[in-house]
């Protein structure tokens, strides 16, 4: 439609002065036609003038007439309301001067649901103001600048679009919410939120020719908080794959907010050559900007902010003739191949999928404040043996407020030269030469960012001119930018009591976060109870209540739903003689949401009527963000405490990402404190992590279902922490390191007729790395 008429239209409405009604019925949702009625005219009262909307289409059968016969210049608008199941082919021809446009009537009002997606297809297309949520697509691709292998989009853009939580709902089945094809397309303006299915949320795909030097622009687009996948495929971006990393794509990422991306390891996955990325901000992502293939990329002007946040880092260098330049990096306490600036070894002669060297690269004028590690030759091994070659670490700025040296150096650095870098001092430091230790303290400039306050130092690390994107200026504005997660304890409180159907009746009624308080009292709960959202239950009185459950499960952890259970007794006495009970269970398939268990002051017994009966069993395809035990008493459980070992496929997937216990006695467990399983070797996951301090064990593990005959079973843990506990007549705990550069620590534990805790290297000669500090082993003592 010319510009020029729509224009004229839409500007009737100015010429009344009551209200102007736009014919635009909502969509039918079952079929591809619908009805409409016109408003009965009044004979007493003169109607308002209807004024149609020329390109208005109403429904899907409408759409598809009208890309028919879409010529240069020409408007497809979407009528308001939800277009369910619609699969949108955007096929057209436009010229520069004059596009070919498909926007929504109002932006925001427009919702693509259902299983439903877009795929462009030609050349100067636009699409804007469309909403995708409640719904996945029916293909691997949401939004795709291809309409097939032999007709790519160019010249194209997507801007203001959003994509809310349109995931496919089997948590491991691989799609991508866009995909990017073809040359000179534009993907800018947009919010990207809530990816927590498998798969990359973005990509750039060089595996034809057309889309190789493609020289397309992903601007302003805010990518919100993707929580953790708990394994390989969560990447945030991704350009390139390794079978085309040594492409060149010419592609620019710049002045993008990143928030809270935490899928797995790598934020942006750089798989190809001579692409910029500039200008972004990376705000508590769990991960890195990874160069993983490809050369001739240059990475500039970004700045990344952890705030001490776990795993969050900075920029990874692998591969030939990199720049790194103008980066500001502050709070990151990312380590190992998550550090805050990560030089990785490479593999000599790399086949093209694993790690080629760093070499004739450039590491210059950044700024890195309190950023806990540095990596220089990360990732040295047998295989990875290939150093850093000809590579430049010069004139960056390197303040810790806590004085400490934050490089690790795992191999041969001669290949870079320092110089002109400064610090300020420390107590000590292994690099010699290129660095000025200096006292010097720093101040915030207008930009938000850390400056040396010194003038001396005004030309190292970053210029004052670098301006970081803000949140609100990315994105769309019409569509709010919400928490990812409802906290515990943030909404309303109830009480209740009375019955333990009154119990279930608030609980199905209440909102997410809201607190839930139970009346002095014994009450039986005769209905599983099925949770959605993240609620808090507790006694009134710690120890005034007391719950018996007649299912086999007391609670039922669906997608959306987390509990927090302080202060309450739960007994399994008149739970069903049937093995495998659980007091919580998790969906048994797969779940999006992940979800959180914090249990404080409870007291759990009496959950031995058959084999099997643990407090926790956790399905295949399920994900906790958090168990937390605090505080509380398990005693007389045929079964496990946690049941973590659904993912048995060994590939790299697990359960839960962090579990600590502290302060809780366990006694007359059959099965382990945690049987918690992460299988394979790959390297893309910070977890699991496993947290037990001051806490008593005895009794455990001698049940005749517990196959691993341990107390504490912990396969392919990264982080593993037990301190100050004691294990009385206990099976032993066995560690298995499985990958990476795993953690583990026991600390002034005490271990009573319990063998010493074994550790096994499962899949490298290195050296154990588990460490052992005034532990006690005694026998004969009980």
């Amino acid at each position: 439609m010319n510009k020029t008429k729509k224009s004229v239209l839409l500007s009737l409405s100015l010429i009344f002065s009551g209200a102007v009604f736009l014919t635009a019925c909502t969509p039918d949702n079952s079929s591809n036609t619908s009805s409409t009625s016109s408003p009965q005219q009044s004979t007493e009262t003169q109607q308002p003038a209807v004024v149609e909307i020329e390109g208005l289409v109403k429904n899907q059968e409408e759409y598809f007439e009208a890309i028919k016969e879409a010529k240069p210049g020409d408007t497809i608008i979407l009528a308001d309301g939800v277009w369910q199941d619609f699969e949108i082919v955007f096929d057209a021809e436009g010229t520069e001067k004059e596009p070919v446009t498909l926007t929504a009537q109002t932006k925001g009002k427009v919702i693509i649901s259902g299983q439903s997606s877009l795929k462009l297809g030609g050349k100067h297309l636009i699409v804007s103001g469309l909403v995708f949520k409640d719904g996945y697509s029916p293909t691997g691709e949401v939004i795709s600048y291809r309409v097939s292998k032999g007709r790519l989009a160019y010249h194209s853009r997507v801007t203001e679009v959003v994509i809310d939580n349109f995931n496919n709902p089997e948590r491991f089945e691989v799609d991508f919410w866009v995909m990017m094809y073809g040359k000179h397309n534009r993907f800018d303006h947009n919010n990207l939120v809530g990816k927590r299915n498998a798969g990359v949320t973005m990509a750039v795909r060089l595996d034809q020719e057309e889309s190789r030097e493609n020289y397309h622009r992903i601007d302003h687009n805010y990518f919100g908080p993707r929580p953790i996948l708990g394994s390989n495929g969560g990447e945030t971006l991704r350009i390139g794959t390794s079978h085309y990393s040594l492409s060149n794509s010419f592609t620019t990422i710049e002045n993008n907010f990143f928030d809270r991306c935490n899928g797995e390891l790598e934020i942006i996955s750089n798989k190809s050559g001579n692409n910029i990325i500039r200008g972004n901000v990376f705000f508590e992502s769990r991960g890195t900007l990874t160069l993983r293939h490809g050369n001739d990329n240059t990475v500039e002007n970004n700045v990344l902010i952890g705030n001490g946040v776990d795993h969050t880092g900075g920029i990874r260098l692998i591969n030939a003739r990199q720049t790194i330049k103008n980066n500001y990096m502050e709070g990151l306490a990312g380590y190992r191949f998550g550090g805050g600036l990560v030089v990785m070894n490479g593999v000599p002669n790399s086949p093209i999928n694993r790690y080629h060297q760093v070499k004739d690269s450039f590491v210059e004028n950044n700024t890195l404040v309190d950023v806990d590690h540095i990596q220089l030759g990360a990732g040295s091994d047998p295989e990875r043996s290939a150093v850093p070659e000809n590579t430049t670490f010069k004139n960056n700025l390197i303040f810790h407020k806590a004085n400490k040296d934050s490089f690790t150096i795992y191999d041969d650095m001669s290949g870079i030269k320092f110089s002109e870098n400064v610090t300020n001092k420390r107590n000590s430091f292994q690099l010699k030469t290129g660095f000025e230790a200096k006292e010097f303290t720093v101040s915030r400039a207008e930009n938000g960012l850390l400056y040396s306050d010194d003038p001396s130092l005004a030309g190292v690390g970053i210029p004052k001119d670098v301006k970081p994107v803000d949140k609100n200026d990315v994105g769309v504005s019409w569509y709010p930018k919400t928490e990812p997660q409802v906290d515990f304890d943030s909404g309303k409180e109830y009480q209740t009591g009375g019955s333990g159907k009154n119990i279930i009746d608030v609980i199905n009624a209440a909102q997410a976060g809201d607190v839930i308080t139970v009346a002095p009292g014994e009450y039986t709960i005769e209905k599983t109870i099925e949770l959605t959202k993240p609620i808090t239950l507790r006694a009134v009185t710690p120890g005034s209540v007391k719950l018996y459950f007649q299912r086999t499960t007391l609670f039922s952890l669906l997608n959306g739903g987390s509990i927090k259970l302080s202060g309450l007794n739960i007994s399994g006495a008149n739970s069903p003689d049937n093995g495998g009970n659980a007091v919580f269970r998790t969906a048994r398939r797969s779940m999006l949401n992940n979800y959180r268990l914090w249990i404080e002051n409870s007291n759990f017994i009496d959950l031995n009527v058959n084999h099997s009966f643990n407090i926790l069993s956790a399905a295949k395809g399920t994900m906790a963000d958090s168990i937390v035990i605090n505080n509380s008493t398990f005693k007389d459980v045929s079964g496990s405490i946690l049941k973590l070992d659904a993912e048995t496929d060994n590939y790299g997937i697990y359960n839960s990402e962090y579990v600590t216990i502290t302060g809780s006695k366990f006694e007359n467990v059959g099965g382990a404190i945690a049987d918690y399983y992460r299988g394979g070797t790959d390297e893309s996951t910070f977890g699991p992590h496993f947290l037990m301090t001051e806490s008593v064990a005895k009794n455990i593990g001698f049940g005749k279902k517990n196959w691993n005959k341990t107390s504490l079973y912990l396969h392919g843990v990264q982080v593993t922490t037990l301190a100050g506990n004691r294990f009385e007549n206990a099976q032993p705990l066995l560690v298995n390191h499985t990958v990476g550069e795993p953690v583990t620590k026991f600390i002034n534990n005490d271990f009573i007729n319990t063998a010493i805790p074994v550790v096994n290297e499962l899949n490298s000669e290195k050296k154990n790395t588990a460490t052992f500090i005034e532990n006690t082993h005694r026998q004969g003592e009980l």
